[in-house]
């Protein structure tokens, strides 16, 4: 017997854009939360995009860890993702069209221009979802002290605060311990909350590292200290977080929790 979640695939999308385009439309889909297999959804068709923020005067470390990640997340479940998806920077008119942007960087940059604060500040208030990835794995503080100046300035009232254990993010999908990512990394991610709900989340761990592949199939980097397992964990992280940021009203107490519960043991631990 599956367990079925209810979130709405096209919502949490669409309240980006929604108050910007008027007439579309919301669809419902349930998710199965017995991995790794992909189960099916009702209602319509969707491409989910993973799309890369772009600021000026920071490279993509891996460009290839978004598509790796698209590909799992279409692998693993019923969300049907964009192969290839793109960067947009905060003026691109295409800014609003996911709920979902990642930013991945290991190096400082530039303070961002008013009006890009300004429009990521926006993107966030209409319901969209930050994930920040630091590259260089916690090894730097330069890309670090550039994030936190910039969230000061987003959300000046809203800081980081580290993510509990308990929160939604570690069982949106596979239930999870702590984070992991080409490196262990801290006990916890950080993220910044309203009402409860994640809107940015800012790992330490280069999750991306873990997830890239190069054009003929390798890995990217090496994961360390716990090799594959710690990898394969990384990628469940990357499917919980797009899976958290398609689900508009996650609760922690939705009806699936204990066919994941009596998983858990299944599949490597962190």
């Amino acid at each position: 017997m599956r367990a079925p979640v209810h979130c709405s695939l096209h919502h949490r999308r669409l309240r980006v854009s929604t108050l910007l385009l008027t007439g579309s439309l919301v669809a419902v889909a349930w998710l199965s939360a017995w991995p790794p297999a992909r189960v099916d959804a009702l209602g319509d068709d969707t491409r989910v995009e993973i799309t890369g923020l772009s600021l000026a005067g920071l490279p993509e470390p891996l460009p290839t860890a978004r598509r790796r990640l698209a590909w799992e997340v279409h692998r693993r479940t019923s969300v049907e993702t964009a192969p290839t998806p793109r960067r947009v920077q905060p003026s691109d008119p295409a800014f609003f069209d996911s709920p979902l942007l990642y930013l991945a960087g290991e190096q400082a940059f530039e303070p961002l221009p008013e009006a890009d604060v300004a429009a990521l500040r926006r993107f966030l208030s209409l319901g969209g979802m930050l994930i920040i990835d630091d590259s260089s794995g916690g090894e730097s503080d330069d890309f670090d002290g550039s994030v936190r100046r910039m969230l000061s300035r987003v959300l000046p009232e809203e800081p980081l605060a580290e993510l509990p254990s308990t929160h939604s993010i570690y069982h949106s999908f596979y239930l999870l311990r702590r984070p992991v990512g080409r490196v262990r990394g801290p006990d916890a991610l950080e993220a910044v909350l309203r009402d409860g709900r994640a809107v940015v989340v800012y790992s330490r761990h280069d999750l991306g590292g873990a997830w890239a592949r190069d054009n003929l199939g390798n890995w990217r980097r090496t994961v360390t200290p716990g090799g594959e397992d710690q990898r394969e964990l990384a990628v469940r992280l990357g499917v919980n977080l797009v899976l958290y940021a398609l689900c508009l009203d996650y609760k922690d107490d939705q009806a699936h929790a204990p066919f994941l519960m009596r998983r858990r043991g299944r599949g490597p631990t962190p």
